[in-house]
C-alpha cells in the first residue's frame, strides 16, 4: 500500500499541491470563516480524496465499483460527480458575493442551463462509463461568466485594500485560467484518446492544475479578512 502511494505521488505530482493548499486553507481559516468561502477547506479535501480514490480504482483491484472485469478500471463516475459539485460550489460562492440583482439573476439562469445540460447528457451517455464532457464545457462557460460578472462589479467598488489582498481574486484567477482551457482538452480527448499520447495534453493539464492551486495558496497567504469582497 505504501509503495502504491509513493507511485501515485510520483505519477500525479499535483496531488501535493492539493495537500499544501488544504493545509494553508485550514491554517488561515480565520480570514474567511464567515464568508462565502467558509466551506473552501472541505472542497479542497473533497478534491484531494476524489483524485486519490480515482487513482486506486484504476490501478488497485481492491478499489472497484464494478464486478465485471471489463469495467474494473473505470473511475469516470466519481469525476462526473466531482465536476458538477465543483461548478455548484463556485456558482454558490459568486452568487453570495455578487450584490447586483441583475448579475445574480444571470447566475441563476446559468445554473439552470448547466443542470439542464447535465440532465440531457444522461440520455446520451452513461455517466458510469463516459465523461459528460459537453455538459462540463457548458458548466465552465457559466463559471467563466460568474467570474467576469464578479470582476465587473469589483471594478466599480472602492476599497482601502489592493486587489491582491482579496482571496476571491486569487481563486477567480486560478479558476479562470484553468477552466478557460481544460474543458476543451477533455472534450478533444473524448473524440480521440490517442491525442492524449500524441501530444503533451496531460502534462499541460497538470501544469494548469498546479497553477490553479498555486493561485489558491498564494491568495490564502496574501489575503486580508477585511479585503474579501
Amino acid at each position: 500500500m505504501f509503495e502504491e502511494i509513493l507511485t501515485y505521488l510520483k505519477d500525479q505530482f499535483f496531488i501535493i499541491a492539493y495537500f499544501i493548499t488544504w493545509v494553508v486553507s485550514v491554517a488561515t481559516y480565520r480570514k474567511y470563516f464567515d464568508t462565502a468561502l467558509k466551506y473552501f477547506p472541505i472542497f479542497i479535501a473533497y478534491t484531494f480524496f476524489t483524485d486519490l480514490l480515482g487513482y486506486f480504482i484504476k490501478y488497485n483491484d481492491n478499489f472497484q465499483f464494478f464486478s465485471d472485469n471489463r469495467y474494473s478500471s473505470l473511475n469516470i463516475i466519481i469525476y462526473n460527480i466531482y465536476q458538477l459539485v465543483a461548478y455548484l460550489f463556485f456558482y454558490w460562492v459568486y452568487y453570495r458575493v455578487i450584490q447586483s440583482v441583475r448579475y445574480r439573476k444571470m447566475i441563476r439562469y446559468g445554473l439552470v442551463v448547466t443542470l439542464t445540460t447535465y440532465a440531457i447528457s444522461l440520455f446520451f451517455y452513461n455517466p458510469f462509463y463516459k465523461g459528460l464532457y459537453i455538459a462540463e464545457t457548458v458548466g465552465s462557460w457559466v463559471l467563466l461568466m460568474c467570474i467576469l460578472l464578479y470582476v465587473l462589479e469589483k471594478r466599480k467598488e472602492e476599497s482601502a485594500y489592493p486587489i491582491v489582498r482579496n482571496l476571491l481574486f486569487w481563486i477567480s484567477l486560478g479558476n479562470f485560467i484553468f477552466y478557460l482551457f481544460t474543458p476543451y482538452m477533455f472534450l478533444l480527448g473524448s473524440f480521440d484518446d490517442k491525442l492524449w499520447f500524441k501530444y503533451p495534453i496531460q502534462k499541460a493539464l497538470f501544469v494548469l492544475i498546479a497553477f490553479m492551486y498555486g493561485s489558491y495558496t498564494l491568495g490564502l497567504i496574501l489575503s486580508r479578512r477585511k479585503a474579501f469582497r
